[in-house]
């Protein structure tokens, strides 16, 4: 879909500026820069300022001492140059210094901004900084390595934000709340319990998936002895790191050496980093960087020349445009070289379109093909492009080596998103085994998903498992706990934790990729908020003398974790595999779901492992064929290793909201 530059004028008039003709008439018209886009390029002789800005009539770059506060110490004005880009140069050294840009557009000044492509910038990120990026490596950072992954299949993601997973006074942790919150080795409660970066090792996850690392808007920087909290999906320079979560907010290079300390500790453990990226929309559309240096340029508008607000946040960024599509993949591409990450979650995926989706996957292949790319499969209302050009979650099977979650999975374990008192397969209401089997084969055409029932899934999206994200909860919505609460109020402690054992033995022995909401091996709760975005510490954090209270949880996650890790029939990661050894075996109950994974997939040591998942509240039975079976996992317990003794085939007990795991 085309928009003509007009449609924005609206908008310009709403900040102040003329409705005047512009030079290009579409969008599609701008010009395009090629090869690197760097605004700041230092250099102890000289640094050189770029702005790409094509529909500016004048730009200046202003000079200051401080990241806040004060006057600039020089205005310097800019030349028009190829490309749309405005060029000049200072031939002195200005380490230290910071800067930011101030555009004229149909006659008005738009106002400081420190550009859209700031790679370090002050407190609260109003202004650049000039700074040697080189200076901020850590010791040791050219020999640090990504930890080996030989296939998508192998991760086990589990997703963090930063702030709750250490801010509790119990955690032992020294920088609580902050990058290097993750780098401190050794830590434990007053009771023993590992925390930190070694609970994640005990745990045995692959992937830290932190929430968005980025510079956000919502908390400010200048008060942080003043208790704040925010997700951080609201962006405001999307290629430096937030300094809430540093020790210097004020010194740009802290909060970059700290982040690259955190990655760098995370790869000593084995584990690598996903970062949640928000490329979807901007904290604010007026007075963002993106209006105040290319208007109209980088957001989509309606026919009537209003903002676009697929995001229900305002704006939604305009990624089939040629500049905007390459900011996106050079920001991707940036923090994987700079900052070593290994991963990226994209929010509302279901904004941006497929091209630019398959550029930043064939980007990123380029550098490290392990680099794993998921993200949401959905909107929060509808774009501004046909449903078929876009990354929705029904779309994927139209995208290489792109995961999404699947909402399906969720749904059917734990209830409908939207109605938090619904519950599903682990409440016990019947129908929801399509959900379940769809699940178990990681959302790939199977013949026996679609089985009897009268729920069905209406398509099976993924061509590979290993684009399927199989969960149960999240950061956003009801965590497990709470949403086991919600849904059996009269439930026991006990009867919720057997069932939260039961989702994530549903989650951990799929065929898609597994992921853990930070918190939900101990079962922590967030008092039954769903929406916790901004709430406080006592809300979010994660209460680490749990740990202690459910070592059973966490003992019994880390186990099915190990087991999944050690036998790779449960991670097959190819879709034809699946159909050929996953076998789904008849219940003649409800709420139960069976499964055979036939032999030694992937040349597993286990043969024949069966899978039975038991949400009903009294015990099952089923069939198995003559002969000596192992038990590994029965009423909640879990032995990988040492097992828990043998059975004779014939008809088996499983208990009641339990899993029975066995093989031959």
């Amino acid at each position: 879909m085309k928009f003509r530059h007009l449609l924005a004028l609206p908008l310009l008039a709403a900040m102040g500026c003329q409705p005047v003709q512009r030079d290009y008439a579409l969008y599609e018209d701008y010009p395009i820069v090629e090869g690197d886009w760097i605004e700041m390029a230092y250099s102890p002789e000289s640094t050189e300022f770029a702005l790409w800005a094509p529909s500016a009539e004048e730009v200046n770059v202003k000079l200051y001492d401080e990241g806040t506060g004060g006057e600039p110490v020089q205005v310097l004005p800019m030349k028009s140059a190829e490309n749309g880009l405005w060029r000049t140069a200072v031939a002195q050294d200005l380490i230290g210094k910071f800067y930011t840009f101030d555009v004229k557009v149909n006659g008005n000044w738009l106002g400081d901004t420190p550009g859209v492509w700031a790679k370090a910038v002050g407190v609260n990120g109003d202004r650049a900084a000039v700074i040697d990026l080189n200076a901020t490596d850590p010791e040791g950072w050219e020999q640090d390595k990504r930890p080996e992954l030989k296939s998508f299949a192998d991760i086990v993601l589990y997703e963090m934000h930063h702030r709750d997973f250490s801010i509790d006074s119990l955690s032992g942790i020294d920088h609580r709340g902050k990058f290097l919150a993750l780098t401190e080795n050794g830590t434990k409660t007053a009771r023993g319990q590992k925390t930190g970066i070694d609970h994640l090792k005990e745990l045995g996850v692959t992937h830290v998936h932190i929430l968005p690392s980025f510079d956000y808007s919502s908390v400010d920087e200048t008060k942080l002895d003043t208790p704040q909290y925010n997700w951080g999906y609201d962006p405001k320079n999307y290629n430096v790191p937030d300094g809430s979560y540093s020790t210097d907010p004020y010194a740009p290079e802290v909060r970059i050496r700290e982040f690259k300390q955190m990655v760098m500790a995370l790869h000593q453990a084995g584990i690598r980093v996903v970062m949640d990226v928000v490329y979807n929309h901007t904290a604010v559309t007026e007075g963002s960087n993106f209006e105040r240096t290319v208007p109209g340029y980088f957001y989509r508008q309606t026919p009537e020349g209003s903002f676009a607000n697929a995001s229900a946040c305002g704006n939604e960024t305009a990624s089939e445009r040629a500049m905007v599509r390459k900011f996106m993949v050079e920001s991707v591409k940036y923090w994987v070289n700079e900052y070593h990450v290994d991963g990226f979650r994209f929010d509302l995926m279901g904004i941006h379109d497929l091209e630019t989706m398959r550029a930043i996957r064939k980007a990123v292949d380029e550098i490290d093909p392990t680099i794993y790319i998921y993200g949401e499969g959905w909107a929060a209302g509808a774009p501004q492009l046909p449903m078929d050009s876009l990354a929705m979650k029904n779309n994927i099977d139209r995208l290489s080596r792109i995961a999404a979650f699947s909402d399906e999975f969720r749904d059917s374990l734990r209830g409908p998103f939207g109605n938090d008192a619904q519950g599903a397969f682990l409440a016990g209401l019947k129908g929801h085994e399509a959900g379940i089997r769809f699940g178990i084969a990681g959302g790939i055409e199977h013949p026996q998903v679609n089985g009897e029932g009268t729920h069905k899934v209406p398509k099976f999206w993924a061509l590979q498992p290993t684009q399927f994200i199989s969960y149960v909860s999240c950061h956003d919505d009801m965590c497990l706990a709470d949403r086991l609460k919600a849904t059996m109020p009269q439930a026991s402690v006990n009867v919720r934790k057997d069932l939260h054992k039961l989702a994530l033995t549903a989650v951990l022995t799929s065929q898609g990729v597994p992921f853990i909401f930070a918190g939900d091996e101990v079962m922590r709760d967030k008092q039954g908020v769903h929406n916790s975005f901004n709430s406080p510490d006592e809300i979010n954090a994660i209460h680490w003398e749990l740990k202690k209270q459910n070592r059973d949880l966490f003992d019994y996650v880390s186990g099915l974790i190990a087991m999944r890790r050690a036998h790779p029939a449960f991670r097959m990661g190819d879709a034809d595999s699946v159909r050929k050894y996953l076998e789904f075996l008849p219940a003649t109950e409800d709420n139960v779901v069976a499964f055979r994974l036939k032999g030694q997939p992937n040349g597993d040591a286990w043969t024949d492992i069966t899978v039975i998942l038991n949400a009903r509240d009294r015990a099952t039975s089923v069939e198995l064929p003559a002969g000596a079976w192992q038990v590994v996992c029965r009423d909640g317990r879990i032995a990988p290793d040492a097992g828990l003794g043998t059975l004779q085939g014939g008809k088996v007990s499983v208990g009641a909201r339990s899993a029975l795991i066995l093989h031959r």
